[in-house]
């Protein structure tokens, strides 16, 4: 089933997100139901926040590694290098982010399996942008205060155009 993403405005994107106690039926159909959405919106990623659902669950499909990952914790961060990233929460605004290269990571899947992986390029990438969704970040955290203001801005009066880009943003 294909829901709804939430847009830049909802409380949801912006409150931090809750562990999940258990692992079950309805939070399998839940991820099943996220990794439709992703597709259909042609994402890469996609958090439960940005279906108004507070909780600690995301999705990832690169095309080439695919994974769903319930309470994630990211355990060790190494490198760096920047790329751009959008999301389907804020359409057409793409940043570019600093972000780590290789990341070691801890999460359950949907099978309530206990995972701890390394990984690295671009699936790392969207794990650390999903894992900013359920600390209630985006990616308009990331731009300069004058830029985020103005986007802001353009949003609050109904003109935003995605126009901005290539703004170069380090991880707080």
């Amino acid at each position: 089933m294909i829901l709804k993403i939430r847009l830049y405005g909802d409380p949801c994107l912006t409150a931090k997100s809750k562990p999940v106690k258990k692992v079950g039926v309805a939070e399998r159909m839940l991820i099943a139901s996220m990794f439709e959405t992703m597709r259909a919106q042609k994402g890469v990623g996609l958090a439960a926040p940005q279906l108004g659902i507070n909780e600690q669950i995301f999705v990832v499909d690169t095309g080439k590694d695919a994974l769903a990952a319930i309470n994630p914790k990211i355990i060790q961060a190494s490198g760096s290098e920047v790329c751009e990233e959008g999301c389907l929460s804020i359409p057409y605004l793409q940043v570019s982010i600093k972000r780590a290269k290789d990341l070691e990571v801890e999460f359950i899947d949907e099978n309530d399996h206990l995972v701890r992986a390394k990984i690295s390029g671009l699936l790392a990438k969207v794990f650390q942008h999903e894992h900013d969704h359920l600390q209630g970040k985006l990616i308009l955290d990331y731009l300069p205060l004058p830029e985020r203001r103005q986007v802001l801005k353009d949003i609050k009066d109904g003109i935003y155009t995605g126009k901005m880009s290539n703004y170069e943003c380090t991880r707080a």
